[in-house]
């Protein structure tokens, strides 16, 4: 279990992680915060945990989430401005969770411009069901028009568990994974934790991220924070969130 990694320590919390890229902070476009009053909350709480600086990520998923560029902008621009009227003193920025499916491919065909974590680094995820067929040619295609790919929570996608060599392939081709912080605290189930666990051993990870969508998702961090969940994690120096 991953919780046999991690000594205890006197004092924890997520300073270590400096900066949260992967989140659903925006009010009302996604299945994250609902309205600016949860927004706020939520980012409250991500700052009073040490977190200096967050790149929220909505969905972009157009079947359920039809949000794009300009829709994104524009409410993360009322949040900056909801946290300077209420003093809220972090740093926040939006980029965005793109699906891999047909619209996704259709924008990059038409070379729309993606939101991204920091120049061209774009976070992606695709169904925890099964890989998309045509994932490599995507991938590929991303490549070429400049895009660093960072896959979301890698240890999510369970189907893989019995053909790891293919997260290799993957970091073969150049793509960077995420790591969900609730997947190591066991939120996610057991199969989910120890893909995680063997994901981390690898070295596979350089990102780590809260995917914070509601207040059940911060009271867990909150509780995995209490009893030093985190702990190798925050001993690892494979993760680069403090270069944002």
């Amino acid at each position: 279990m991953f919780s046999s990694l991690f000594k205890k320590k006197k004092d924890s919390s997520l300073d270590w992680l400096h900066t949260d890229i992967h989140s659903h902070l925006l009010p009302g476009i996604d299945d994250g915060a609902p309205d600016m009053d949860t927004s706020l909350e939520l980012i409250r709480g991500l700052a009073a945990m040490g977190v200096k600086k967050i790149i929220t990520t909505p969905h972009v998923l157009w079947e359920m989430y039809p949000n794009t560029y300009e829709t994104i902008v524009q409410k993360a621009g009322e949040v900056q401005q909801a946290l300077t009227t209420e003093n809220i003193d972090i740093e926040f920025k939006a980029a965005a969770e793109y699906y891999l499916d047909e619209h996704f491919v259709n924008d990059l065909q038409l070379k729309k411009p993606l939101l991204t974590i920091r120049d061209k680094l774009v976070l992606v995820e695709f169904s925890m069901i099964t890989a998309p067929f045509d994932l490599k040619d995507i991938l590929f295609e991303l490549q070429m028009q400049g895009y660093e790919v960072l896959i979301a929570h890698p240890e999510r996608y369970i189907y893989l568990r019995g053909n790891k060599e293919f997260y290799q392939e993957l970091r073969e081709l150049g793509c960077e994974f995420q790591l969900n912080l609730l997947s190591v605290a066991g939120y996610y189930g057991r199969s989910v934790q120890d893909l995680a666990e063997y994901l981390f051993r690898q070295g596979l990870y350089s990102y780590a991220g809260t995917d914070l969508h509601n207040e059940k998702h911060l009271q867990a961090l909150q509780k995995a924070v209490s009893i030093h969940a985190f702990d190798k994690l925050e001993g690892s120096a494979i993760f680069k969130n403090d270069q944002l």
